[in-house]
């Protein structure tokens, strides 16, 4: 059974930093692409950021500088590093898992960027 389970989310100030983690068990996260999607009230879900099985990186034109996504082959879990936080960056956060044949996702986790 395939279950990516997130944490790291909360309240942080603008400026602030978190991190994310994406923790999967039953799939290999190095054999596919991992990505991190947000959804905010309203909104449509939206890519963040991705990383694929050769290590190439793409991010969204809002958080590039800002944010950066890892992985750790050994805990099979990929990060996400989210740094000078933005109120506009408050969202439910998911991380996404793909391979040719199949698509999962986490549960998500709710960042809230407020003073």
């Amino acid at each position: 059974q395939v279950q990516l389970v997130e944490s790291g989310g909360g309240l942080v100030q603008p400026g602030g930093s978190l991190r994310l983690s994406c923790t999967a068990s039953g799939v290999l996260f190095s054999l596919g692409a991992c990505n991190w999607y947000r959804q905010a009230p309203g909104n449509q879900r939206e890519l963040v950021a991705g990383l694929d099985s050769r290590g190439s990186t793409n991010y969204a034109d809002s958080v590039k500088g800002r944010f950066t996504i890892s992985r750790d082959r050994d805990k099979n879990t990929v990060y996400l590093q989210m740094n000078s936080l933005k109120p506009e960056d408050t969202a439910v956060y998911y991380c996404n898992y793909v391979t040719w044949d199949r698509i999962e996702w986490g549960q998500g986790t709710q960042v809230t960027v407020s003073s």
